[in-house]
C-alpha cells in the first residue's frame, strides 16, 4: 500500500501543483522567486514546529554538511522556477524537470559506479528521445509565435536556449545534489525530514538579494482582480490565492518522498510518462 499512496500523493499533488503555477506563470513569467521563497518559508515554517521542535531537536547531520546541500539546493530551485522567464513552456519546463532520471543515472554511472538493468536503460534511452521530441517542438514554436521580425524571432531564440540551459544546469545540479545526500544517509542514517526542513530554512537569508524582486511581484499579486475563496467566503487577490494553493499542493510531494525512496525510479518513470501527455 506505501508505494501506491505515494504514487497516489505524488501524482496528486504534481498535476495540481503545475496547475496553479502555470496559472501564476501566465499572468506574470518572472514571478519564479516570490514562488520559490514562499514555497521554501512555509516548509521551513513547518518543519521549525513539527521536525525541530521549535529548534530544541538537535539535528542528526552536521550542520556544515547540510550547508553543502543547501547551497545546492537553492541555486536549483531559484534556476528552475527563473526558467519560467526564459520563453520555457510549462510542459517543456515539466518534462525536462522529469528528466533527473537521467541525470541521476548518469552521474550515478560516473560518480558511484552503479550499474543498472537492461530495462532501466532501455526506459532511460525512450524518456531521453521524449524529452528530445518535445525540446526539438518547442524550439519550432518559440521561433514561430515570435515576431515576424528576423532579428526578435533570432532574440527570442536565444532566450529559449538560456532557458534549456538553465533547466539543464538544474538538473545536472540536483542530480549531484541528490548523490551527495545518498552518501550522507549512508554515513549519518536516513533522515529525510530532518534534511526536508534544513534544506529550506538555512536558504531563507539568501532571498535578501531577490528582496527587490519579491517586492515587486508582491505588489503585483496586490493588484490582481479579487477572488472569494469557495467555502470560507474570503476576498483575496486571485494571484495570492493561486501562490497560496501552489505552496500548500507542495507539501504532498516532499511527504511522499519521504516514503518512496525505495521505489523512486518507478515511481518518477510513471509521472514522466503521465507528464508527457500534457
Amino acid at each position: 500500500m506505501r508505494p501506491a499512496f505515494a504514487v497516489g500523493l505524488v501524482f496528486a499533488g504534481c498535476c495540481s501543483n503545475v496547475i496553479f503555477l502555470e496559472l501564476l506563470a501566465r499572468k506574470h513569467p518572472g514571478c519564479g522567486n516570490i514562488v520559490t521563497f514562499a514555497q521554501f518559508l512555509f516548509i521551513a515554517v513547518e518543519g521549525f514546529l513539527f521536525e525541530a521542535d521549535l529548534g530544541r531537536k538537535q539535528p542528526a547531520i552536521p550542520i556544515r554538511y547540510y550547508a553543502v546541500m543547501v547551497a545546492m539546493f537553492f541555486t536549483v530551485s531559484v534556476v528552475n522556477n527563473y526558467a519560467l522567464n526564459l520563453n520555457i513552456a510549462m510542459p517543456l519546463h515539466m518534462i525536462f524537470r522529469s528528466g533527473s532520471l537521467i541525470a541521476n543515472m548518469i552521474l550515478g554511472i560516473i560518480i558511484l559506479k552503479k550499474r543498472y538493468s537492461i530495462f532501466k536503460y532501455t526506459s532511460i534511452a525512450l524518456v531521453s528521445l521524449g524529452i528530445f521530441i518535445c525540446t526539438f517542438m518547442s524550439a519550432k514554436q518559440v521561433t514561430s509565435q515570435s515576431s515576424s521580425s528576423e532579428n526578435d524571432g533570432f532574440q527570442a531564440f536565444l532566450r529559449w536556449l538560456l532557458g534549456i540551459g538553465a533547466l539543464t544546469f538544474a538538473l545536472l545540479m540536483s542530480a549531484r545534489m541528490g548523490i551527495f545526500q545518498e552518501t550522507l544517509y549512508k554515513q549519518f542514517g536516513k533522515h529525510s525530514k530532518e534534511a526536508l526542513f534544513y534544506n529550506h530554512a538555512l536558504p531563507l537569508p539568501g532571498f535578501i538579494f531577490l528582496a527587490s524582486d519579491i517586492y515587486d511581484h508582491a505588489v503585483l499579486f496586490n493588484k490582481s482582480e479579487l477572488y472569494q475563496v469557495p467555502v470560507i467566503g474570503v476576498t483575496v487577490p486571485i494571484m495570492w490565492f493561486y501562490l497560496l494553493m501552489n505552496v500548500i499542493t507542495q507539501y504532498p510531494l516532499h511527504s511522499s518522498a519521504t516514503w518512496s525512496a525505495p521505489w523512486a525510479f518507478d515511481i518518477g518513470m510513471f509521472i514522466l510518462l503521465m507528464n508527457m501527455n500534457v
